[in-house]
């Protein structure tokens, strides 16, 4: 299941934050409430996919838990980054 949810992440990381919170326990695992994975699911999904899977899978934010994290927010900023300049340009 790890493995589609990877693929599907590629697609759309909001339906994969969607699907996680239907079908599993992953997220509430990784939150204590509903406001983050919420806020999380609106403004900065990879990073929430990232931090779920940093707590879950790697044990924290130690090591590579927090590369995994700052890699999840600079696709973040890269998307929405990447999105303000095509919009300046046409």
């Amino acid at each position: 299941m790890c493995c589609v949810l990877l693929l599907l992440a590629l697609v759309g990381p909001r339906l994969v934050l969607f699907l996680l919170w239907l079908f599993t326990d992953y997220l509430s695992r990784a939150f204590d409430g509903l406001l983050l994975p919420l806020l999380g699911f609106l403004f900065l999904p990879w990073t929430t996919i990232a931090y779920a899977f940093a707590i879950n899978s790697l044990g924290g934010l130690n090591g590579i838990g927090l590369v995994v994290v700052v890699l999840g927010l600079l696709v973040d900023l890269g998307v929405l980054g990447g999105g303000a300049r095509n919009r300046r340009y046409y």
